[in-house]
């Protein structure tokens, strides 16, 4: 098999999984909502399938090659398969609930956060037994400490930012510090790095097919800037489904759909720079961590259903385009999108 064969082959194999299997399971989410059935488990599963298809590609076509990492690559897919099975079953035995704190609440939901957590541990020790070879040969090792922890620290200061930023917008200046005077807010923040380590596997299973896989291969096609403005409007497109029937309801889907392509074509373009300065691929896997999870510390609410059914409106999206264009769309200006850097 020639080379571009193979690259041909892969890429059908990623979008077979990474697009074909979310919009089956989107189907699934649809139907989920009308019966109702808590489809809680269906977004954290669909963060999986971007690497599972990358990671299936490369087993399917590189299994001759020693430096695949194929006990990780296995492991991964296993959680995968695994919290395939949960959402179907959540959807076939609805109304399945546990009691947390003498509160009902959903055992998929539950279960799903569990499968989350057991897989990250066995992915990490599936990951350090692969060795520093196999993790650098596809793209697993950790580089460039400096930079790596620049742009993190970047994403961060302008997270906040940009939150305090829409809180003036609103009317409500002193939000944000408000926010930033409760202990509770400073607890969450500094046991985020517990967090991380214990429910990473979904944030890389997205980032290790966008940016590691499918940026390059855009950036290659169609330049370094439109590459990544055709990734972002990509990324966008793979959430339609959840954001008709989980984000928000059906009847403000489209809004929520228009919001989510700004957030991920000006958020694609941050991160994709992040990664061009670092070669980093965990990098942009933390990012996105901390822009889902910091979440409960801007809406200053702590419920596991904060992104869950929002009251999106039309006047909404200005700001957003506005606020997000600016913190992180400028960025695509920057020395790293040059035209010929690769």
């Amino acid at each position: 098999m020639t080379e571009t064969a193979k690259s041909k082959k892969q890429f059908l194999i990623f979008l077979l999984i990474a697009y074909g299997l979310t919009y089956v399971m989107g189907i699934l989410t649809w139907y989920g909502s009308t019966i109702p059935v808590d489809v809680s488990a269906f977004p954290s599963a669909q963060m999986f399938y971007p690497a599972a298809g990358v990671m299936l590609a490369y087993l399917l076509t590189e299994g001759k090659d020693s430096l695949v990492p194929k006990w990780f690559y296995l492991c991964f897919l296993l959680v995968t398969l695994i919290m395939i099975a949960l959402c179907v079953v959540s959807v076939a035995m609805p109304e399945q609930t546990v009691t947390l704190m003498e509160q009902p609440v959903s055992l998929w939901a539950v279960l799903s956060q569990y499968l989350s957590i057991a897989g990250s541990i066995f992915c990490w020790i599936a990951l350090l037994l692969s060795g520093k070879k196999r993790r650098a040969a596809y793209g697993l090792g950790w580089k460039r400490w400096k930079a790596s922890l620049f742009c993190i620290l970047v994403f961060f200061l302008l997270y906040f930012g940009r939150a305090a930023a829409a809180y003036v917008m609103e009317g409500t200046p002193g939000a944000m510090a408000d926010i930033l005077k409760d202990p509770a807010a400073w607890y969450y923040i500094l046991f985020t790095p517990v967090n991380f380590l214990l429910a990473f596997a979904p944030f890389f299973g997205e980032e290790y097919g966008w940016r590691y896989y499918l940026q390059p291969l855009l950036q290659k096609r169609f330049g370094m800037r439109t590459g990544v403005l055709i990734l972002g409007a990509a990324w966008g497109v793979w959430h339609v489904f959840l954001d008709f029937f989980f984000y928000t309801t059906p009847d403000r889907g489209v809004i929520m759909l228009i919001s989510q392509m700004i957030t991920c074509v000006t958020l694609g373009i941050f991160f994709a720079w992040a990664y061009l300065k670092t070669n980093n691929i965990w990098v942009p896997v933390i990012m996105h961590f901390l822009n889902n999870n910091l979440i409960l510390v801007i809406a200053n609410d702590y419920s596991a259903d904060v992104i869950e059914n929002q009251q999106v409106t039309w006047g909404m999206i200005p700001s957003a385009l506005l606020l997000n264009g600016v913190v992180f769309g400028l960025f695509l200006l920057s020395k790293e999108f040059r035209s010929g850097k690769q």
